[in-house]
């Protein structure tokens, strides 16, 4: 009897492409070519912020970064379904 799969049960396999995003900036192409080691570039983000965590391009969730062991993790404080986020946006 074959088995009976509901919802996103036929997907939950499927890779997608998570990213975290630490910030942004619009720099100009000369200033790009300019950027060297030890070079610093501000961002958009002010250090108390979220990061945004997206899957595919679209943003689903925010988070911190923590450390596990050795590694860098990120913990969700934010799932796109929370009206926080939707207020930030």
């Amino acid at each position: 009897m074959a088995e009976a799969f509901t919802g996103l049960d036929l997907i939950r396999d499927v890779d997608v492409s998570l990213t975290v995003e630490l910030g942004r900036a619009k720099l100009p192409l000369a200033r790009v070519l300019e950027l060297a080691e030890d070079a610093v570039v501000p961002l958009e983000r002010q250090v108390d912020e979220l990061f945004d965590v997206m899957v595919n391009g679209k943003l689903i969730a925010r988070g911190e970064v923590v450390a596990d062991g050795n590694r860098f993790a990120l913990r969700i404080v934010e799932l796109a379904t929370d009206n926080r986020m939707a207020e930030r946006a």
